[in-house]
Parts: structure tokens; C-alpha cells; sequence
């Protein structure tokens, strides 16, 4: 058996490596797991946003996620950006008939630059074949507003509303996340079996926010694929979790600007934790 806790991430590449794949392998290391990955899409996308996308073949997909769960012990998994109806029906299939640790699905479905990121087919496929297996769903105000045909929240009550009856649809405990909403605090509704809590942090006045929604839900799959036991599917078994995963979130949206990375919307620093020690070896040659 493995010594090491691992954390599978199934989502698109970014080749600017604020979001997507890279984003999860830099928040799964930040935070202990092992990272591995299933690619679904390749993009051209830099921090000024998406320029194309070239989807993996719905077999491949199939055929990746085989090959590693052949091999190779998984503890949690991270859906994200899928594309296509035939790619969620294939990760689906597998993680349905395999299994591999609570899932933690992110529906991407719009990029924050507001490029469509999924196929308008393949939003009943994610209704149908992937959300009954997840143990966490991680939608923003206008996804929660599209799984729910919907329109989107305007205030935090209208959240609450919202991730309550997307649980009481899917199962899953849903982690809404506010914020595209007004107000000094950004405030994110976590609703499953058991009382319905909110999650706030001061809002920051920042651009480097791209790759947000990515890092918070791998940070939340690295965390419970270390956890001693999967998390209870309630609200308070997922709640310490969600702490855990916005305070690493909020410390990388804080040290993000300096980066310094492209000249649009920046991404977070998924190695904030580690900028002291990064910042004594700068400079440093070898002799």
C-alpha cells in the first residue's frame, strides 16, 4: 500500500498554469497530497483569457483513467472542466463502476473571463451521470443557477435558497460559492444533510484571481484525500474541510499580485506558505 495520500485531478489543461490541471498539481503538493491527473481538454488560454480549446477524445479519457486506477491507489478525486456530454459520460462510468475516494466536482462551466468552458449538451449529462456520485459540488452563482434552471442568486439568502434545494435534487452536500455577490465579506453557503452553515473571508481587492474556483476544489480533494476516513456527507463533516480549504485559498489570493505572472488576471500563489523559503534561495547559484 502506498505510504503516500493521493489526490487525482480530472480536468483541462492551462497552459499559463494559474487553473486547470496545473493549478490542482501545485494546490494538491502545497497541501501533502500526491498529485495526479487526467487531461480532458487542451486550451489555448493565457491570463487574458481563453482562445480555443481542443477536446481529448471521450475514449481516451476512458482510457487514462483505466491505465491509473490499474496502478495506482487514489484517495479523492477533483472533476473540473469536462467539455463534452460524451467526456462526462466517460469519467462518470468509470468513477461510477470504480470509485476512487469522495469526489469533489467543480462544474465548470464559464470561465471567469466569461468563456464557455462546457458544451450546453453536456449540462443534462453532469445532471444526470455525475452529480449523484459526488460527495461535494462546488458551483459558483451562475453555475448553481444553471444546474438549477435558474435565475442566478443575487444575495446570500438567495444562496442559502439555492445550494439547499441543489442538495435536496443531487444528494451531494453543495458548496456555493458567493463570490460574485456584492459586499465586503465573500461569502460561500455550504448546504447538505444536517444545519446549513456559511463560510465568509474578507473580500480582497485583487486581480490575481484567476484560477480561484479550480484551486479551492482541489484544495478541498487534497484535504480529504488525508483525512484518516472520508468525510461524513453533512454539512459538519465536510465543514472543518471548508475552513481549512478558504483560509490556504485566501493566503493565495492575498500573495497572488506578487507573482507578478501576465499582464490580465493573474493567478493566485498556490505556494504562498512557501515564500519565505522561496524568497532566501532567489539568487542563490551553485558552484
Amino acid at each position: 500500500m502506498s505510504a503516500a495520500r493521493v489526490a487525482l485531478s480530472v480536468a483541462g489543461s492551462d497552459p499559463s498554469g494559474g487553473a486547470g490541471v496545473q493549478a490542482d498539481l501545485k494546490t494538491f503538493g502545497a497541501l501533502g497530497a500526491y498529485g495526479t491527473a487526467v487531461l480532458t481538454a487542451l486550451t489555448a488560454q493565457s491570463t487574458r483569457g481563453v482562445a480555443g480549446v481542443h477536446p481529448v477524445p471521450a475514449d481516451f479519457v476512458r482510457r487514462q483513467l483505466d491505465v491509473l486506477l490499474d496502478d495506482v491507489a487514489v484517495h479523492a478525486v477533483k472533476v473540473g472542466m469536462l467539455g463534452s456530454a460524451d467526456v462526462v459520460r466517460a469519467v462518470a462510468g468509470v468513477l461510477g463502476e470504480r470509485g476512487a475516494g469522495p469526489l469533489v466536482l467543480d462544474p465548470v462551466m464559464v470561465a471567469t473571463s466569461g468563456d464557455r468552458l462546457l458544451d450546453a449538451d453536456a449540462v443534462d449529462a453532469l445532471r444526470t451521470d455525475l452529480l449523484p456520485l459526488a460527495a461535494l459540488v462546488t458551483p459558483n452563482v451562475p453555475e448553481a443557477a444553471v444546474l438549477l434552471d435558474a435565475p442566478p442568486a443575487r444575495t446570500v439568502q438567495e444562496c442559502v435558497d439555492q445550494a439547499e434545494e441543489l442538495h435536496r435534487r443531487c444528494g451531494a452536500v453543495v458548496l456555493l460559492k458567493g463570490g460574485h455577490l456584492d459586499g465586503g465579506d465573500s461569502v460561500d453557503v455550504l448546504a447538505g444533510a444536517g444545519r446549513t452553515a456559511l463560510v465568509g473571508r474578507p473580500r480582497l481587492d485583487t486581480t490575481a484571481t484567476h484560477g480561484t474556483g479550480c484551486t479551492l476544489s482541489s484544495a478541498l480533494a487534497a484535504l480529504a484525500a488525508r483525512a484518516p476516513a472520508p468525510p461524513e456527507p453533512t454539512t459538519a463533516g465536510w465543514l472543518p474541510l471548508v475552513e481549512e480549504a478558504r483560509d490556504y485559498l485566501q493566503g493565495a489570493l492575498a500573495a497572488g499580485a506578487g507573482l507578478g505572472v501576465g499582464s490580465g488576471h493573474g493567478p493566485v500563489d498556490h505556494f504562498h506558505a512557501h515564500a519565505h523559503a522561496r524568497a532566501g534561495t532567489a539568487g542563490r547559484t551553485t558552484s
